[in-house]
């Protein structure tokens, strides 16, 4: 099963197991596993261009400035934990990994 299935499941799981049920709360978890990927897709870019990138504006000028990734990924991680704890949940020790490939 893969990675992303788990998570939800468990997550699903969880409600369940704390009594809570309703459209409201299955929503947030699609919401969390929608910042789940985006999550995943930012620590791609971070591993791939880096902490720093380079720009370019086309007249003479150049440099490099800081990868935007980190700071969304901060943001991210933030909302996902926010959303967490409204349901009054826990991730599971599998959704604190690297990217699921075979999911994106």
């Amino acid at each position: 099963m893969a990675r992303k299935t788990e998570i939800k499941k468990d997550l699903k799981n969880q409600l369940e197991r704390n009594g809570v049920y309703g459209s409201h709360y299955l929503d947030l978890i699609n919401d969390y596993m929608s910042l789940w990927e985006i999550k995943n897709r930012l620590i791609k870019d971070i591993k791939t261009r880096g902490v720093s990138v380079e720009w370019n504006n086309g007249g003479g000028q150049k440099g490099f400035k800081k990868n935007d990734s980190i700071a969304e990924l901060n943001k991210t991680n933030a909302q996902m934990l926010k959303i967490l704890n409204e349901l009054g949940l826990k991730a599971n020790s599998s959704g604190s990994g690297d990217d699921d490939d075979e999911e994106m």
